[in-house]
């Protein structure tokens, strides 16, 4: 029996070397970002023209309307892990929202007061377990500094209520660089359309 690799032995090994080398990136792209915007240009455009993600005679708030409720009308409004997030800043635990998966195409508005503040278009699988965004519908969101864990961090909510989201982290995909990483309680998703 000859010890020279016959070619369909070379042909395996080689295919198994390949599957080898490229198994790493094959987990990294089952959490790859979903296609964003190439440049910051496009990102300016989905801003603008997020009212074409809203389902057809859909109504939606204007953030100039602020809503403001006191804490017994907002406990009576929402369900309690929503309300612990919204109105207390608490946070869910990683994997608990369905919206996390969720790929249909539609608006993603405040659990709160239905302010539209993402697209599914700004949306992106950070494999952090939370719903995360690397983009805003502009004017509809709002920031503070959160020293709750020591350090600081950038917290976001909602324009019109004011209720709790989430927070900014600078590890997301180019061309913004951000990471909204919202708490899927705080949301809730509008689809463009019905199912069939």
């Amino acid at each position: 029996m000859s010890k020279v690799p016959t070619t369909l032995h070379r042909n395996r090994r080689r295919s198994l070397l390949q599957a080898v080398a490229a198994f790493p990136f094959a987990l990294l792209a089952g959490r790859s970002f979903a296609a964003p915007p190439v440049t910051m240009k496009e990102v300016e455009a989905l801003q603008q023209n997020w009212k074409a993600f809203l389902a057809e005679g859909t109504q939606v708030p204007s953030p100039t309307e602020p809503l403001k409720l006191s804490k017994d009308e907002w406990r009576r409004r929402l369900e309690p892990r929503a309300y612990s997030v919204l109105r207390d800043e608490g946070t869910e635990p990683a994997g608990s929202s369905p919206l996390d998966r969720e790929k249909r195409e539609g608006v993603f508005v405040c659990a709160g007061c239905s302010l539209p503040l993402f697209t599914s278009a700004m949306k992106f699988d950070s494999g952090t377990g939370w719903p995360s965004f690397f983009t805003v519908i502009k004017g509809n969101v709002g920031t503070s500094r959160d020293f709750k864990l020591i350090f600081p961090r950038t917290e976001y909510h909602c324009a019109r209520c004011g209720g709790h989201q989430g927070h900014l982290f600078d590890d997301g995909p180019p061309p913004t660089g951000l990471r909204y990483c919202n708490n899927g309680v705080a949301l809730k998703f509008i689809p463009k359309a019905a199912k069939a």
